[in-house]
């Protein structure tokens, strides 16, 4: 069986980055890439609480369709990201999905969920006063149960 090798991203460079990183990886071991962009459904649940108070009902199929909204927007970024490098790695197999929750707990729960051997992430606020206030590659460190590569996405000079 293949290795999974799992990779999140938003439309960020440095994702963009950790994803090429990524990729290369899985390439060079012939696994699979799986990319996966984090959603927040609280814009939904939001709106859907405002339509509430004001009407005095609430509609579960609007707040459905909003959250499915919000979750392939997500999913198209991921989709982005794939077209560009399946140009890049022909050859590699590209999966790409959207994971409602912080962008560290959705790469926990989709790593596990495909058994993945490795995780990547990029180092952007991982040195300077986001250490302390913690960043995706420290909370994914923390709790993966499974390797973790952390790719160099912020260049220094």
């Amino acid at each position: 069986m293949p290795k999974v090798i799992v990779t999140g991203v938003d439309s960020s460079k440095t994702a963009f980055a950790a994803a090429m990183k990524a990729a290369e990886l899985a390439d060079s071991v012939g696994g699979i890439l799986h990319i996966c962009s984090a959603y927040s459904t609280s814009s939904a649940e939001t709106l859907d609480a405002m339509r509430s108070r004001n009407t005095g009902k609430s509609d579960p199929d609007a707040f459905r369709k909003l959250k499915q909204g919000v979750a392939d927007a997500a999913e198209q970024v991921a989709e982005s990201v794939a077209a560009v490098l399946r140009e890049s790695y022909p050859d590699l197999t590209i999966q790409v999905s959207s994971v409602a929750g912080s962008p560290a707990k959705a790469l926990l729960t989709k790593a596990k969920q495909l058994d993945a051997a490795v995780i990547v992430v990029g180092n952007k606020h991982v040195q300077g006063i986001a250490q302390v206030l913690g960043s995706v590659a420290r909370k994914v460190a923390a709790e993966a149960t499974c390797d973790l590569y952390i790719a160099n996405t912020v260049q220094h000079h």
